[in-house]
């Protein structure tokens, strides 16, 4: 039997996982990824863990002047149904829901789980999770800036609608994608030691 080879490690790669960060949609313009770039971002975001290659997430592109289209839907969708709100609250989010995508390229995955398999629909909600970190870290490895967001636009089933999602499809994340008008400073992450246990078998 041969005996097996570990790979080499990938120092470029650890660092991009240790340094991504997001960057807020209102601070991302252009360049963002062109065709070629748009399609291997998604071919590697949808490189994930998929229990039986159920494929259970789907992929809708905004970019161009579709950005400003689906904005001012939103934007008529979110007055319309919330007709009861303060009318200068409400107008405020009308025209954040206009300006949603200022980012080059968005791109919206949709989690779509498949019945009828030993698959339960949580696991295959989580490959669509993977597809959206997937799709930060490769945008940030080809040296763009992203963020992954929902909101009303991602939940709300008229928003939904102007997408295009039918019954059983959710959208998992709504990914921005371009470039920093400035460098943010990073948040705080995590004390990992306080949030680790190693599990030992009960005495």
């Amino acid at each position: 039997m041969t005996p097996s080879t570990r790979r080499p490690p990938l120092p470029e790669t650890l660092a991009v996982l240790e340094t991504r960060r997001s960057v807020a949609a209102a601070g991302l313009q252009a360049p963002g990824p062109d065709a070629a770039q748009t399609r291997r971002l998604l071919a590697i975001a949808a490189r994930v863990p998929d229990h039986a290659m159920l494929a259970p997430w789907r992929f809708i592109v905004i970019e161009g002047a579709a950005r400003g289209a689906i904005g001012a839907l939103l934007s008529d969708a979110y007055r319309d149904h919330n007709p009861d709100m303060a009318p200068e609250k409400r107008e405020k989010f009308a025209a954040i829901m206009g300006r949603l995508f200022p980012a080059p390229l968005a791109v919206v995955v949709v989690s779509r789980p498949v019945g009828g398999t030993m698959i339960p629909d949580f696991e295959q909600q989580l490959s669509a999770g993977a597809v959206c970190m997937n799709l930060l870290t490769g945008a940030t490895a080809m040296g763009f800036d992203a963020i992954w967001v929902t909101g009303w636009a991602a939940t709300h089933r008229a928003a939904l609608t102007i997408l295009g999602l039918i019954e059983g499809e959710r959208v998992a994340g709504i990914l921005h994608i371009g470039t920093a008008t400035e460098t943010p400073a990073d948040r705080p992450r995590p004390d990992v030691s306080a949030i680790t246990t190693h599990w030992s078998p009960p005495r």
